[in-house]
C-alpha cells in the first residue's frame, strides 16, 4: 500500500448519450437512462481507482458552501476517501457534462466556477506532502504553490497536462518543469508523436512521459533506459463511455510505478484498468482491483516496440 497524494478538480459531472456527432437541432430528445449525474472531476476519478487498487489517498481541492459540495463530501466518505484536506471556499462547487456516442466520442464542457481564483496554501498542506510517496498534482491553477513546494520536498511528482500542442505552452510551464512523471493525450498534437515526445524531453528533466493515443494505444518515453516505446491498445471489453480512459491509465500506471514496476510493464497493467474502466459509464466508475487485472494480464498478449534509442 502507498501513500498518494492527489490535488486537482472535483465536480458534479452529467453525462448524456446522444446519438452522434455532429449533433442535428431538434427540439426535445427522450434518451431513457441515457442521462446520469455523479461525483467527478480527475481528483475523485483518480482516488477511487487508487483505493480500488488498494492505496491510501489523500485529496487536496475546493468546493462550494452548496448542495452539489455536500455531495461530493457525502460520495468520497462513502468510499473512505478522506476529505479533511478540502476546503470549502468557492462560490459553486464546479461542474461539468459530457455528450459520448456509441462510438466512443465525447465532447466535454466544464463549469470551474471560481477554482481558477484560488491556491491551496502551503501550511494546509505540509503535513499531506510530509506523508505521501507520490504527489499526483494535476493542472489546475491553484496548485502552482503546492507544485514547488513539492519540488522542495524531493517528492516525486506525477502530472497530466491532457491537451497540449506546444511544449512553450505558457499555462502549464511550471507543470512540466517540476514532472518526473508527465502524462498528455495526443488530441491536439499536429507533429510528429516521436518528435514531440523528443522535444518535451529536451526542453524539460521529466523521466517518465506517456502519451495516450486512446484507441491506437500509448507511447511511453523513459529517460534512464534512453528509449521510446510505441505500445498498442488492448481490449478487455465493451467500450460504453471513453470519458475518464485518461484519468485510469494515469492513475493505474502510477499506482505500478510507486510499487517498483519498471515504467513499461506498468503501463502494460495501465492500458488494462484503461480499457476495462471504458466499459462502464462516468468517470469515476470500473475500477478493478490489483487481483481481477492480473487475471485478465495473463490472457493478454501486448504489442509493443522499440522505436526510438538515444
Amino acid at each position: 500500500m502507498k501513500n498518494i497524494l492527489i490535488s486537482g478538480l472535483l465536480n458534479i459531472e452529467t453525462t448524456l448519450k446522444i446519438k452522434g456527432f455532429p449533433i442535428e437541432y431538434f427540439p426535445i430528445d427522450y434518451p431513457f437512462f441515457g442521462i446520469q449525474s455523479s461525483v467527478s472531476g480527475v481528483a475523485v476519478n483518480i482516488a477511487k481507482a487508487q483505493k480500488a487498487l488498494g492505496n491510501e489517498v489523500t485529496v487536496l481541492s475546493f468546493i462550494g458552501e452548496d448542495m452539489e459540495g455536500d455531495q461530493v463530501l457525502q460520495s468520497l466518505k462513502q468510499d473512505r476517501i478522506k476529505t479533511d484536506y478540502i476546503q470549502h471556499v468557492l462560490e459553486k462547487t464546479p461542474a461539468s457534462v459530457v455528450l459520448y456516442d456509441n462510438e466512443g466520442k465525447r465532447q466535454i464542457y466544464c463549469d470551474l466556477k471560481d477554482v481558477q481564483e484560488k491556491s491551496y496554501a502551503l501550511e494546509d498542506a505540509e503535513m499531506a506532502l510530509a506523508l505521501c510517496d507520490i504527489a499526483v498534482i494535476c493542472n489546475s491553477n491553484f496548485n502552482r504553490r503546492l507544485l514547488k513546494a513539492a519540488k522542495e520536498k524531493g517528492k516525486i511528482i506525477a502530472t497530466d497536462v491532457h491537451v497540449l500542442s506546444d511544449i512553450k505552452d505558457e499555462y502549464n510551464q511550471d507543470f512540466l518543469r517540476a514532472a518526473d512523471i508527465l502524462f498528455l493525450s495526443d488530441e491536439n498534437i499536429k507533429t510528429d508523436h516521436v518528435e514531440f515526445i523528443t522535444s518535451l524531453a529536451d526542453a524539460f528533466q521529466i523521466k517518465i512521459i506517456v502519451l495516450g493515443r486512446g484507441s491506437k494505444g500509448a507511447m511511453l518515453y523513459h529517460r534512464e533506459e534512453g528509449a521510446i516505446y510505441k505500445m498498442k491498445a488492448v481490449t478487455v471489453g465493451k467500450v460504453v463511455n471513453t470519458v475518464g480512459a485518461g484519468d485510469a491509465l494515469f492513475s493505474a500506471f502510477i499506482n505500478y510505478y510507486s510499487k517498483g514496476y519498471v515504467p513499461l510493464e506498468s503501463l502494460k497493467r495501465a492500458q488494462i484498468f484503461a480499457s476495462y474502466k471504458i466499459g462502464f459509464n462516468g468517470a469515476a466508475t470500473g475500477f478493478i482491483n490489483e487481483d481481477k487485472l492480473e487475471e485478465l494480464y495473463t490472457d493478454i498478449i501486448f504489442e509493443y516496440k522499440l522505436i526510438k534509442s538515444f
